[in-house]
């Protein structure tokens, strides 16, 4: 009997405190101490508390307290405005039963980095794959005004409102930087000091991951109908929606600037169907912001060995290079960074992540913040023209004229040159009244296609006067090109060798 009161009297206890427990105000995780709001606009703060219950929200930036009433399921949601204040601010949150205090919150510039690997890959790198620069940036990584938050990794079957484990809101120090993404640090640390403002970089990536992963599930279906029956969730990575539902969808509605994005890889054999589903996760996850067409950046996958010799569809790397470089035209407001001479060919993560996160910066401050003085863009191909037995190749984004970085009057390494055949040879290739590349082969007498950079492993050459490099790209549109093999190269190079052709 005393058994039983004991139980009966623990059960009261603790139906108390879990009652007790539900009163309680409720914030997400991203919302808290130490973090950084987006300036100089709206912002959104949300949250959970019993049904119907009145919140009062006090931010000491603003003159007037704002007022929230719960709806029946719990849920509350209000939006306060910010300013260009740079001092430490705070935000309380009460109610009949909470006493919420949120200190050294700063309103600045806030940026969301997600993807797979090479945007995961830590300022620290990773064994045997160093980043470039990263002891230095690590060293001097003190910086009260650059704010980081990292959601793990995690998948889940539907849509989550809170996120599970997380780094919560920190400022960069030499402790805690090092296991955060070196193109989000990168990026984050010069854009503090280029514009002089708070800056928070909330990082979000899952290696190996498929675009599909980060899709929700309405984006996704009119597309690619998925099914979640056989779900491994220790693999979230390679199956769709879970990784939108565990990753990001616990994100919204925190206000943000833009998006870097840095992913492509594990949807390089799809290239065709990637230029659906990259631009539709955009638009999706654009609608559910609902803050407009915030700026998009992104990667453009590096080149990597893969298979060296495979030149077909879809296994050569390039198409999805392609796909990338063709979604610019797809999604409104984005840019891309261009990496074809920094990948590394045995290795998928190359190390210059410093130059990666220059790049994707350029954008910003051209694109989002106005300066128009830096450029963003490497050589873009805009047009071609065939004249006898050469192509004439014009670019866009080369006010400052054509470079070549094999040197200066050289020929220009990765040009190639077909006929009706549909067989690809090696050109020579030269920069023409400094705006143009001249191609030609002795091999093809009637050139009706040109590509450029177009394999799995390549180093770009081919740059503009602000030594941003030209994405790989073509002129045809052939899925069923083959290349002259190496062998025969050879053969008709010794056979035009001693015809005095060369």
């Amino acid at each position: 009997m005393k058994h039983l009161k004991r139980t009966a009297l623990l059960s009261f206890f603790a139906l108390i405190l879990a009652t007790a427990s539900f009163a309680e105000v409720k914030l997400p995780a991203i919302v808290s101490s130490n973090m950084v709001l987006q300036r100089n606009t709206t912002i959104t703060l949300w949250g959970w508390a019993n049904a119907k219950e009145e919140i009062t929200i006090k931010a000491s930036w603003l003159n007037e307290e704002i007022k929230a009433t719960a709806d029946k399921e719990g849920n509350w949601k209000v939006e306060a405005k910010t300013t260009n204040t740079k001092e430490p601010q705070t935000i309380t949150i009460k109610s009949d039963e909470s006493n919420i205090l949120l200190e050294n919150v700063l309103l600045g510039e806030v940026w969301l980095c997600s993807g797979q690997s090479n945007m995961e890959m830590k300022l620290s790198g990773n064994p045997g794959q160093p980043i470039i620069g990263s002891l230095d940036a690590i060293a001097n990584a003190n910086n009260k005004n650059l704010r980081i938050f990292t959601v793990e990794k995690l998948g889940s079957l539907t849509p989550e409102d809170t996120i599970g484990a997380h780094r919560k809101w920190q400022s960069v120090n030499p402790e805690n930087v090092n296991e955060f993404s070196a193109i989000a640090y990168f990026f984050g640390q010069q854009l503090q000091e280029i514009l002089d403002v708070p800056v928070g970089m909330i990082h979000s990536s899952w290696g190996g991951s498929l675009v599909e992963a980060w899709m929700s599930k309405e984006a996704l279906s009119p597309i690619q109908p998925g099914n979640l029956d056989s779900v491994d969730l220790e693999r979230g990575n390679r199956f769709p929606e879970v990784l939108f539902n565990a990753m990001i969808n616990p994100l919204i509605p925190y206000t943000i600037k833009g998006t870097l994005w840095y992913q492509g890889e594990s949807n390089r054999e799809t290239p065709n169907e990637y230029m659906k589903l990259f631009p539709a996760m955009v638009k999706d996850w654009r609608t559910r912001w609902g803050i407009g067409d915030f700026p998009f950046y992104y990667v453009q996958i590096a080149p990597f060995w893969y298979n060296e010799d495979d030149f077909s569809y879809p296994w050569n790397s390039a198409f999805i290079r392609e796909s990338q470089l063709k979604c610019l035209d797809l999604i409104p407001n984005s840019g891309m960074a261009v990496t074809l001479d920094i990948g590394e060919q045995y290795c998928i993560h190359p190390p210059k992540k410093k130059e990666v996160a220059d790049r994707l910066l350029y954008i910003a401050l051209n694109q989002t913040y106005g300066i128009e003085s830096i450029n963003y863009s490497g050589p873009v191909h805009d047009s071609t023209s065939i004249s006898s037995d050469r192509v004439t190749i014009f670019f866009k984004h080369v006010e400052k004229g054509l470079y070549n970085i094999e040197g200066f009057g050289k020929e220009i390494k990765g040009f190639e040159i077909a006929g009706e055949d549909k067989v690809f040879y090696p050109a020579t290739a030269k920069i023409f009244g400094r705006s143009k590349v001249l191609v030609k082969s002795d091999q093809v007498k009637e050139p009706v296609a040109v590509r450029y950079a177009w394999s799995n492993w390549v180093e770009g050459t081919l740059f503009n006067g602000s030594l941003l490099p030209a994405s790989s790209f073509r002129t045809d549109i052939w899925e069923d090109a083959t290349r002259l093999k190496k062998e025969k190269i050879r053969k008709r190079k010794e056979r035009s060798t001693r015809l005095g052709m060369f």
